[in-house]
């Protein structure tokens, strides 16, 4: 049913507690299989795909291209972009279903962001309250996730492997066409 795919930089513990987090949905029979695509050359990250069960795929280059290399390895037709240390809330499941089968059976292609929620073990700071309003103006921003099916990436031209800011690119070529989903996403 969905592929995750979570570029990563070679660091095990931010994709480890992101792969935690997915534990359940494995379970569930809602992932069908997860890549880590990993940017760096240390074997860290292939090591904990072996440990996890999960696809690896080693790539040069943007983090845009590592995303855009990960959805053409995908062989689900819902493609969910994480990055690496954001950990779902636990309802995250029964939503993202619920999402799929109303998109699934609607003409209209959408696609669908976690809320932001900030790590509970993070101090509170003034940084964060420059971070809230940024969001409020700017839009969401790509580290809340994105659930897409594999067409509506597709006709979108997906994440243009060369181009500055793809993630905030096609967020914003989504539009109207985009849900915020209420399961949180906790980004550290």
């Amino acid at each position: 049913m969905l592929s995750v795919i979570i570029p990563t930089e070679g660091v095990e513990q931010p994709a480890v507690a992101t792969l935690a987090a997915l534990v359940p949905g494995a379970a569930a029979g809602v992932i069908r299989e997860v890549l880590l695509v990993d940017r760096s050359d240390t074997g860290v990250i292939e090591r904990v795909a072996d440990v996890a069960g999960c696809r690896f795929l080693r790539f040069e280059g943007s983090h845009a291209a590592a995303l855009a290399a990960g959805a053409r390895q995908a062989r689900s037709p819902w493609l969910m972009f994480l990055h690496a240390g954001a950990v779902l809330d636990t309802g995250w499941i029964d939503e993202t279903t619920q999402f799929i089968q109303r998109v699934s059976l609607s003409d209209r292609p959408r696609a669908a962001i976690f809320r932001y929620a900030r790590s509970p073990y993070a101090e509170p700071g003034l940084w964060d309250g420059f971070k809230f309003v940024a969001r409020m103006i700017s839009g969401p921003s790509a580290d809340q996730g994105l659930l897409i099916a594999r067409e509506h990436y597709d006709r979108l031209g997906g994440y243009a492997p060369d181009a500055r800011r793809s993630e905030k690119r096609l967020l914003r070529q989504l539009g109207r066409a985009r849900t915020v989903l209420r399961s949180r996403i906790m980004v550290a």
